[in-house]
């Protein structure tokens, strides 16, 4: 049976892999509150959904050209 995406649940790696981020970017935002995670003893878990949700209401930002 295949698995809704509120199901989804990633470790730290498949979260940057679909963030399209570095291991080591993604790692910083879980432990500073900038991406909604929970840590699950020692290892980062974050449902696909609420990241789904998080990208869409984060404004867009843009460089300002000099």
């Amino acid at each position: 049976m295949a698995k809704r995406n509120a199901d989804v649940v990633f470790t730290l790696d498949e979260m940057a892999g679909f963030l399209k981020i570095a291991r080591s970017t993604a790692y910083k935002l879980a432990q500073e509150g900038k991406v909604p995670g929970q840590k699950v003893g020692k290892h980062w878990r974050f449902h696909r959904e609420t990241l789904e949700e998080w990208l869409r209401c984060r404004p867009a930002r843009t460089k300002r050209h000099r």
